[in-house]
């Protein structure tokens, strides 16, 4: 604020100057925000914001966060001292023949040695105590600079900068650190008497202030000194002030306070890291989290605080410093703001803030945060990325068992969206077209364990284009005992479908029959949160005719619920190559083909088909056969479907025994036949209907209730 505003309004305008403070509150007050919804949800403790982030993001996450945040917070100490010693450069001259030469560290350096012999010997309560004292010389300095003025005539202009002034952002950057002192009360809420009260109300108040302080200021250097005079003269609030040393007094008031707010909070948040053993080495992690006294205060975090502070001091450049510690606040805010956006879609019982903010005002500052980072300084952007990312790698190694409410947290949001867009979906389905039909494909089966094939085909199917519901059958009535055994049989399908990495929602269902299971089973919303509509049943060649009768009589039961239903039979084959798909169309499958051909695409999609061919063969009477050609081509050019001319074939059969001959001949050595059958063959000839085609391998038989249209 004393040192860099008036080089602000040189590089950037009046205009330019008040876009830096609303740009920079953009990020604050978003974050402010959100650290008094989060801090009224629940105590906050030792650590600040490094407390609230890993108990939100878990302690995974929120470690490399919270090394982010102690590193911004700890450069922060060199930040304000340097910043301190350019009080002193109106004595440069005389220092200079004091010691023979003038160097900015020549004051800073001590200083910042000075400073942490005080807090490692006084604590906390210096500190504090020290605040009042400076926030009452911060506001004499400013009634001095308000009040006073130049002798310069100035125009006051809105836009008009120095000649070849630096980038907006570069301003920005060095500009910003005069934004983030915000926080400082969360990093001390180890400290406060009520920090759900006390944090809510003081980083709000100062998030606001400073605002309107900062616009202040920026009109009056526009209104008081040339566009030069402030470029060139870093303490031109010297010279507009009514009595100048006011200001040199303010400027080391206001760098001491914010070096000694930095030097309170950052040993904190290394303190609070070392409790939750964050660090890889358990013997570091040990002498982090050693406190002294009562108190609990963290000499040993504020004496290694002192020494990167001291490290950064020799550096001696502002500006680059500057530029270092906005990207790690930046990582910091956009963390808090996430936090606020999640939980608020997450809407967990347990998140009860008696403050709220606004997901959308959350959501922007997480944004503006990232947006920022990259407009700042793109490589720094991405070296504190590759840093965080690196330091997560370390840190993952070392968190199994940890905290997981990042988990917690995002389960709740998807939960959320999901209920969210099943209600819509569910509004919206009753006017949505056939065009849209997607499989939702519901399997009860008793033989899990016994036979893959039938899983196999369910992932096949559900992969990218359907979702899929598989329930195991457990014949009983549902008491304690078959409820037990249902949560085991649940957990292991769980386990197998993870491991699989099975895009199925696999559960269990106990029942005294198949038929009741299926009638429980059938009115159950799909795991899309809509109506299933398409039943799959499986049984193998090896199987005896009571399981084939099963299958019959369950399609049939079925059938009543206008679902399409699917049959496959398997073998020894497991699906061969997955090269070759053959589908077969007759007479009887007007009401069919659509679905027939587009489950064989949806195949296509998953990685074990995709090198797959689908040929259609269209078996006609002989004097139907020009026509349903006409018919069946402009079908699959309405329908797009991804079948080339060369791979269909019409062939004019006239009875039952040459259509079964030619599916023998021909698709002989295809991995997957596609087949219909009608619903009344089915009542005739019970599970003899699945027995067609004998001499051929995996066969899928389809039956749909209703013709779908293409689109």
């Amino acid at each position: 604020m004393f040192l860099r505003f008036g080089y602000a309004v040189a590089n950037t305008g009046l205009v330019g100057s008040l876009g830096i403070i609303v740009l920079g509150h953009l990020v604050t007050i978003p974050t402010a925000l959100a650290i008094a919804e989060i801090a009224t949800n629940r105590k906050v403790e030792g650590g600040g914001e490094y407390f609230i982030i890993s108990r939100s993001f878990g302690t995974t996450i929120g470690s490399v966060i919270g090394v982010s945040l102690y590193l911004s917070q700890a450069i922060s100490v060199a930040f304000y001292m340097i910043a301190f010693a350019e009080a002193f450069s109106p004595f440069a001259t005389q220092i200079a023949e004091w010691v023979g030469f003038y160097d900015p560290r020549l004051i800073s350096l001590p200083a910042t040695i000075l400073l942490l012999l005080l807090v490692l010997t006084q604590g906390a309560a210096l500190g504090v105590k020290a605040l009042y004292v400076v926030v009452f010389t911060l506001v004499c300095s400013l009634i001095t600079f308000f009040i006073g003025g130049t002798e310069e005539t100035v125009t006051m202009t809105l836009t008009e900068t120095i000649p070849n002034p630096d980038s907006f952002m570069l301003v920005f950057a060095i500009c910003f650190p005069a934004f983030t002192g915000m926080t400082a009360g969360v990093g001390l809420s180890g400290d406060l008497a009520n920090p759900r009260k006390s944090i809510p109300e003081g980083t709000l108040l100062a998030t606001f202030v400073g605002m309107i302080v900062y616009v202040f200021i920026v009109f009056k250097l526009a209104a008081s000194a040339s566009l030069e005079s402030l470029d060139e003269n870093q303490l031109i609030m010297s010279e507009i002030a009514i009595w100048s040393p006011m200001i040199i007094i303010g400027l080391g008031a206001a760098t001491l306070s914010s070096a000694i707010g930095s030097i309170l909070v950052a040993p904190r948040t290394l303190q609070a890291l070392g409790s939750d053993e964050s660090l890889p080495a358990p013997a570091i992690n040990r002498w982090l989290a050693a406190g002294v006294g009562a108190v609990n205060e963290p000499r040993n975090t504020t004496l290694f605080t002192g020494v990167i502070a001291i490290v950064i001091v020799v550096l001696g450049n502002v500006d680059f410093v500057a530029n270092l510690i906005s990207m790690f606040f930046m990582v910091t805010y956009g963390s808090l703001c996430a936090i606020s956006f999640l939980e608020h879609f997450a809407a967990r019982p347990d998140y009860r803030p008696s403050f709220r903010s606004r997901w959308y005002i959350s959501l922007f500052g997480a944004v503006m945060c990232t947006l920022i980072m990259f407009l700042m300084n793109p490589l720094f952007a991405v070296l504190a990325i590759l840093f965080m990312v690196g330091l997560y790698q370390i840190v993952s190694q070392r968190s199994e068992g940890r905290s997981t409410g990042l988990a917690a947290m995002f389960e709740g949001v998807i939960t959320q969206a999901n209920r969210y867009m099943s209600v819509r979906i569910q509004e919206r389905r009753r006017q949505a077209s056939t065009a849209e039909w997607r499989p939702s494909v519901i399997m009860i089966n008793d033989r899990t364990f016994d036979r893959r094939s039938h899983l196999l085909f369910m992932r096949w199917l559900c992969h990218r284009y359907g979702f899929g519901t598989y329930l195991h059958f457990i014949k009983g009535h549902l008491n304690a005992q078959t409820f037990a055994q249902s949560e085991k049989v649940k957990a292991k399908l769980i386990k197998e479908a993870r491991s699989q990495k099975s895009p199925l929602y696999m559960d269990t269902v106990v029942s005294p029959s198949m038929t009741s299971a299926l009638a429980q089973s059938l009115q159950i919303p799909g795991v899309s949160g809509l109506s299933n509509n398409t039943i799959l049943f499986e049984f193998s060649i090896h199987d005896e005719d009571a399981i084939l009768e099963e299958v019959a009589s369950s399609c049939i039961f079925a059938s009543s619920t206008k679902m399409t239903r699917l049959v496959l039979r398997h073998g020894d084959f497991y699906f061969g190559e997955r090269k070759k798909i053959h589908v077969w169309l007759t007479w009887n499958d007007r009401e069919n083909a659509y679905l027939m051909i587009l489950f064989s695409y949806i195949l296509l999609a998953h990685p074990d088909w995709a090198d797959a061919e689908i040929k259609v063969f269209a078996a006609m009477p002989v004097n139907e056969l020009a026509e349903r050609r006409k018919e069946f081509q402009q079908f699959m050019k309405d329908g797009r479907i991804p079948v080339s001319d060369k791979n269909i074939r019409f062939l004019p059969v006239n009875s039952v025994e040459t259509y079964r001959e030619r599916v023998e001949r021909l698709s002989s050595d295809a991995d997957l036949l596609v087949v219909g059958f009608d619903m009344e063959g089915l009542r005739e000839r019970r599970g003899e209907t699945f027995k067609n085609h004998p001499k051929n391998k995996e066969v899928l038989f389809v039956n749909v209730h209703t013709q779908l249209t293409i689109g």
